[in-house]
């Protein structure tokens, strides 16, 4: 048996009142996923930075080691340029062994000079992994909290997505299949995911277009299907599009978390 425009109208309304059930759901994990995933992003560059300091500061204690090294090697020839200076021929060799110890005195300097720079060096990079390590702590609490957000909603939805997901077969199987395939390509090419929209106040409830009194007329007898000729939503009356409270997933309140800066990181 032929159904009428009203008919149709209600199937298309009823199955779009399904539709935005699910998209209400979607959008809801939808925001959650992504900020897992940067979450998880932020905490292995923390971990990056943390390891390229530390591996900064095994070169530089190992630069300390050789700074060390070079002051005992200084150490050592000016003792051997001393007992030199003992049983030198004349002046000219003194002079020179003296020049000599000289050069390796400032050797000595310069080193001690680095060695402390180094030990600067050291302690602000250690500063600054702990500061990273602060961060990344504070992180991975936020992420453990989105975590196990996530999952608590994915069990609470997935019994209603799975009731929602039978009755939009369901309603689907209602439709006609050529009406159903249109529906279905205008809903994903609006942006608000809604096929069919009220006219309110002489204007399309999709593109806000003014719709024309002999359209409207028509849209109120329900003698046939009416599309809007700027966005190509099937408009309906305000009467005919129930308002329904929805029932949102709950989703438990917590703190916001802020995605840090590439400079903080």
């Amino acid at each position: 048996m032929e159904k009428t425009v009203a008919q149709k109208l209600e199937g298309l309304i009823q199955l779009q009142n399904i539709d935005s059930k699910i998209q209400e759901i979607k959008k809801i994990l939808g925001a959650l996923p992504e900020e897992v995933a940067d979450l998880e992003d932020e905490i292995v560059g923390y971990e990056t930075r943390i390891n390229k300091l530390q591996a900064d500061i095994d070169d530089t204690d190992q630069k300390i080691s050789n700074y060390r090294q070079a002051i005992k090697d200084s150490e050592a020839l000016i003792l051997k340029y001393k007992d030199q200076q003992m049983n030198v021929r004349n002046n000219r060799e003194y002079d020179a062994i003296t020049k000599e110890i000289e050069l390796q005195e400032l050797e000595i300097q310069i080193s001690e000079k680095r060695t402390r720079e180094a030990n600067q060096t050291i302690e602000t990079m250690k500063s600054r992994i702990d500061e990273t390590a602060a961060h990344k702590s504070e992180r991975e609490k936020d992420l453990t909290s989105k975590k196990k957000e996530l999952e608590e909603i994915l069990a609470e939805s997935k019994e209603e997505q799975e009731r929602l997901a039978k009755e939009r077969d369901a309603a689907f199987a209602q439709v006609e299949e050529r009406l159903g395939k249109s529906y279905d390509r205008i809903r994903l090419n609006a942006r608000n995911g809604l096929a069919v929209v009220a006219v309110e106040r002489d204007a399309c409830g999709g593109c806000f277009a003014v719709v024309p009194p002999q359209r409207q007329a028509d849209i109120r007898d329900r003698k046939k299907l009416i599309v809007c000729e700027h966005c190509g939503r099937i408009l309906a009356s305000v009467t005919d599009i129930p308002v329904v409270e929805e029932e949102k997933p709950k989703r438990t309140t917590r703190r916001a978390t802020t995605r840090r800066t590439k400079k903080d990181a």
